[in-house]
């Protein structure tokens, strides 16, 4: 049996966490953030928002079940590092195709196990995410603080440049190269109940967007069209789409004023659903702001109420920023849903165009289909829309 390679993690503070390394052989800077979710791990190392972070999984064994292309959410990890208490020895799963550590290894990610993640992550709770550097090469800890003191903060980046698709292309089911598998529940077909015969053409905005939406839009009755975000209001327009969609994805929103004025640009002529940071996009575009959460909402079981009908859901969430209610009061919008936890907005609704965003992730099955009818929703309103009701 081959020896354990050591591991260190430091953060900006001065804290060091020694530890074994898995993965690949690597020295990498970002944002140290913790996931509260059970399993999922494979979804979350893909999930293009995680893009600069080096993520901590609170649940102490990950591994388990190994990693299968089915599901991910990009055709590559997009975060920057992954810490773990315990990297399961034993992988047991008849979907796995390969080991996690063997899986970030191919791509060029390091990890680090056999550290404290119940003191660390309680240290991220009460002073907030910071910026840190994980490296499974031999270099000494006051050379690991520093590295981690040099990254850019979070603040102020913009990360979605580096995630956004380079082309428009149509999200095809049968498109293998687009990696879609069609979003079915168990038992059903493409002509079942509930998936609608007519398909309306949407215009989904691709700032880091996860496989999983363009799966639930397709399931929902739209035909999605892809688009950079950089693409302007007239270059969608072009392609005559009858709703516009906002995607999740990484960074500070506040630092992406050309995406702001797209979406401005487009709001009075489309009907639009915004998503994580897509939430984001629409508050900026309606005149609102954003603020940095202390330590952000990662996980699969936040509580969020909505204020216009009183129901609970659990839902997924991943992001580090929020809107700031007070900056919505004169924009004509209301907010319709709230994080139990902090009272942070959770979704908010034009008052009179038929416009609506959540700040949380409908399509990863939390509940595990609480957040489903917002799809319906969409759906809906487009239809609404086009027989000329709204």
């Amino acid at each position: 049996m081959s020896t354990p390679k050591p591991a260190v993690l430091a953060l900006e503070d001065g804290s060091i966490y020694h530890g074994r390394a898995f993965g690949a052989d690597a020295t990498v800077s970002g944002e140290c953030v913790f996931n509260t979710s059970m399993t999922g791990y494979p979804e979350i190392l893909t999930d293009p928002s995680y893009f600069g972070q080096i993520v901590t999984m609170t649940a102490v064994q990950i591994g388990n079940y190994g990693v299968n292309d089915e599901d991910t959410e990009a055709s590559a990890p997009k975060c920057t590092g992954f810490v773990v208490r315990e990297l399961s020895p034993v992988v047991s799963n008849w979907r796995s195709r390969q080991s996690l550590g063997d899986y970030l290894a191919k791509y060029g990610i390091p990890g680090i196990s056999e550290i404290d993640t119940r003191a660390l992550t309680k240290k991220l709770r009460v002073d907030g995410a910071m910026k840190c550097c994980l490296s499974t090469l031999p270099i000494g800890g006051a050379d690991a603080i520093a590295r981690a003191r040099a990254w850019q903060d979070m603040a102020g980046a913009d990360y979605v440049k580096h995630v956004t698709t380079k082309e428009p292309f149509i999200w095809r089911a049968d498109d293998s190269a687009n990696h879609n598998r069609p979003y079915l529940p168990v038992g059903t077909t493409m002509n079942a109940p509930g998936v609608p015969a007519r398909k309306f053409r949407v215009a989904a905005f691709d700032y880091g967007a996860k496989y999983s939406i363009y799966r639930k839009l397709v399931h929902h009755g739209f035909e999605v069209q892809v688009f950079p975000a950089t693409a302007t209001g007239e270059q969608v327009r072009e392609h005559q789409p009858d709703a516009v969609f906002l995607s999740n994805g990484p960074g500070d929103p506040a630092a992406l004023p050309y995406i702001h004025r797209t979406v401005t640009n487009l709001l009075p002529d489309f009907p639009m659903f915004g998503i994580c940071l897509g939430h984001q996009m629409l508050t900026h575009a309606l005149g609102g702001t954003t603020f940095k959460l202390k330590f952000g909402h990662r996980g699969g079981n936040q509580p969020v109420k909505n204020l216009e009908t009183g129901k609970v859901s659990i839902t997924a969430q991943n992001h580090g920023f929020a809107t700031d209610p007070k900056s919505l009061e004169q924009q004509g919008a209301r907010i319709t849903e709230i994080n139990l936890n902090d009272n942070t907005v959770e979704g908010l609704r034009h008052n009179s165009l038929p416009v609506f965003s959540v700040q949380y992730h409908p399509e990863a099955a939390p509940g595990p289909n609480d957040a489903d009818p917002l799809f319906v929703d969409f759906y809906k309103l487009v239809e609404a829309r086009k027989a000329g009701k709204i």
